[in-house]
């Protein structure tokens, strides 16, 4: 371990003496490249260096408790022994998280569908306050987001919103979010007061780059037609709306909220790619969790990973047991207390498996 971790010390002194090289400007992209690789690495240097130094103070302290002669300074010493051996077990287990197999995603800006599901338009309002909810978390955390399609409901809110999420590790952030995401409360049309169970799905996908995803005009069928919309809105007096048809697939994509033919082509074409890329990723982890289920039996729960109880304020996921009173807060766009917790109890299963290995 240690000597990997030197290895790794090594390489980023390195990028960082190239980082400070003019030459490096030279060649496009060659120092967004090596930042990226150095942003990485920077922490587990850090950390990895910090607990070089702690080994040493420690050993130090240990020494100085077996030989003083100085009861006083043998306290003293014990004191920071304990200290540092505390220190010294945080920084491994911290080192361990950060050399984890990382997603290569994870640095990838995302597309953020969410869907109604069963409850009908009271699953559009509730896709709406979703969306919200994200949006409003996206500008705490400094990210941009541009909405590429809508379908609005008859009542208001989304029958589906697909938006493009940009920022800093934005996939690591919200990839958890992927699933069924369950609502009970009373609806605004509900003259009895009953409670109501409805239902939303949302789907994260890893932005797709022209590199991994090479789409031949030959395997699209590109229709236009006039764009429609809710209450006149979004309407255009032209055919500038756009279906794309991936024909191999059959995936069908369709974007209208431009005034601009070219611009709901591009748009359509970017949420294309995005859905096959994660098509693919998906394709390829099933194999794998083909492969575990065989050694290790299923593990599998319910699709649903969220309940959003609003009579009693309460959000429940149920991927970790989780419950906490605060829906209010959570809704409005604080998100950590729930994302974290999950972010947490997956790390913990990667290192368990490590163990078994």
């Amino acid at each position: 371990m240690d000597d990997k971790l030197a290895e790794l010390g090594r390489r980023f002194d390195e990028l960082t003496a190239r980082m400070g090289d003019p030459s490096i400007y030279e060649q496009p992209g060659a120092f967004q490249k090596i930042a990226r690789e150095a942003a990485h690495l920077e922490p587990i240097v850090k950390a990895w260096r910090r607990l070089e130094v702690v080994r040493r103070e420690l050993a130090d302290a240990e020494e100085l408790v077996r030989e003083s002669a100085d009861a006083d300074m043998r306290a003293l010493a014990r004191e920071e022994a304990e200290a540092l051996t505390e220190e010294r077990d945080a920084l491994a287990a911290e080192l361990r998280i950060l050399l984890l197999p990382k997603d290569p995603n994870d640095e990838k800006n995302v597309l953020l569908e969410v869907r109604a599901g069963t409850g009908g338009e009271e699953a559009a309002l509730f896709a709406a306050d979703l969306f919200r909810m994200y949006e409003r978390y996206a500008a705490e955390q400094g990210w941009q987001i541009e909405i590429l399609s809508a379908s609005y409901g008859d009542a208001g809110g989304f029958k589906e919103v697909v938006a493009l999420v940009s920022g800093d590790r934005v996939y690591s952030t919200l990839k958890f979010e992927a699933g069924t995401h369950r609502v009970q409360r009373v609806p605004v049309t509900e003259s009895q007061g009953r409670i109501h169970t409805s239902a939303c799905t949302v789907a994260v996908l890893p932005e797709a780059e022209d590199v991994e995803i090479d789409i031949p005009d030959s395997d699209l069928r590109i229709d236009t037609y006039r764009s429609q919309g809710a209450g006149g809105q979004h309407v255009n007096t032209t055919d500038s709306a756009i279906r794309v048809t991936h024909l191999p697939s059959g995936l069908v994509v369709t974007c209208q909220d431009e005034k601009s033919q070219h611009k709901n082509k591009a748009k359509a074409l970017k949420v294309l790619r995005a859905r096959l890329l994660d098509r693919k990723q998906a394709e390829a982890e099933a194999e794998r969790a083909d492969a575990r289920r065989a050694m290790v039996g299923s593990g599998d729960r319910s699709e649903r990973i969220r309940t959003y109880n609003f009579p009693q304020n309460r959000v429940t996921d149920h991927r970790i047991g989780l419950t906490l009173y605060k829906l209010d807060e959570v809704i409005q766009g604080t998100l950590d207390p729930v994302i974290e917790p999950v972010r947490a109890s997956h790390q913990a299963a990667q290192l368990a498996d490590d163990d078994d290995d």
